[in-house]
C-alpha cells in the first residue's frame, strides 16, 4: 500500500512530500547527518511561508512543527526550546464570561459604560454635547433594533434611567433627528451599497 493511502499528514499545511522528508530524517542513525537534513527541510518549510519570514517566531514555530510532524522522535540538537508533547492536549484556559446585567439589549453594554463616564464628566457645553450624541446614538440603536418609530421621551427616560438620574433632558432641551430621517438614512446606504455592487458586476461583464 502506498504512503498516501495509509498515513493521515500531521500538520496538512506542509503538504505530503516535507511530511515523507520528516520521516526520512527520523530514520537516519547518524546524528549530525540527521541534524544537517533537519535543517534543510526547516528551510524548505520557511520557503513555503516567504512573507512570514520577518515575522517574531517564525523560525521557532517551525522547529515546533518539525518536531510535530515527527511525532517527537527526531533526536537531534534543535536551536529553540521545542514544544512538549504533553502541552498539544492542554485545554486553554476559560475565558471568564461577563455576566454583568444589560439592561436594555439594543443599547448595549459599550453604551452603558459611556454614560456612566458622560455622569463624570464636568459640566459645560462639551458635556451637552456628548449626551447629544449619546441619545441620537440610543434612538438610532432603538430603530435598528425595533425597526419602528420610537418617541423621543421613550429615549429620555431610557437615558435617565441608564444614567440612574443623572442625565435628566427632555424634548424642550434637546431634538433628536426624526425616526423617518434616521430609517431613510439606513435604507439609502443600503441602496447606495447595493448600486455599487451592481455597477462593479456592470463594469467587470463589459470587459
Amino acid at each position: 500500500m502506498k504512503y498516501s493511502q495509509k498515513t493521515d499528514l500531521i500538520l496538512p499545511e506542509y503538504g505530503r512530500n516535507i511530511q515523507q522528508m520528516v520521516t526520512h530524517a527520523v530514520t537516519i542513525e547518524d546524528r549530525s547527518e540527521r541534524t544537517r537534513c533537519a535543517k534543510t527541510i526547516i528551510d524548505i518549510m520557511g520557503n513555503m511561508f516567504p512573507y512570514l519570514r520577518d515575522v517574531d517566531g517564525f523560525k521557532h514555530k517551525l522547529w515546533d512543527h518539525l518536531a510535530i510532524m515527527s511525532e517527537f522522535k527526531l533526536d537531534i540538537d534543535y536551536p529553540f526550546e521545542v514544544v512538549k508533547p504533553t502541552s498539544l492536549h492542554q485545554k486553554p484556559e476559560k475565558i471568564p464570561y461577563n455576566t454583568q446585567h444589560i439592561r436594555y439589549m439594543h443599547y448595549g453594554r459599550l453604551l452603558e459604560t459611556l454614560i456612566k463616564k458622560t455622569v463624570e464628566y464636568p459640566e459645560g457645553e462639551r458635556r451637552e454635547d456628548l449626551i447629544d450624541l449619546i441619545a441620537n446614538h440610543m434612538k438610532k440603536s432603538y430603530l435598528t433594533w425595533n425597526k419602528e418609530v420610537v418617541e423621543d421621551g421613550k429615549i429620555f427616560d431610557d437615558l435617565r434611567e441608564l444614567s440612574q438620574g443623572n442625565i435628566n433632558i427632555n424634548s424642550e432641551s434637546l431634538t433628536l433627528t426624526a425616526s423617518r430621517d434616521i430609517m431613510n438614512r439606513g435604507r439609502s446606504t443600503s441602496k447606495n451599497h447595493n448600486n455599487k455592487t451592481r455597477n462593479k458586476n456592470s463594469n467587470r461583464n463589459k470587459k
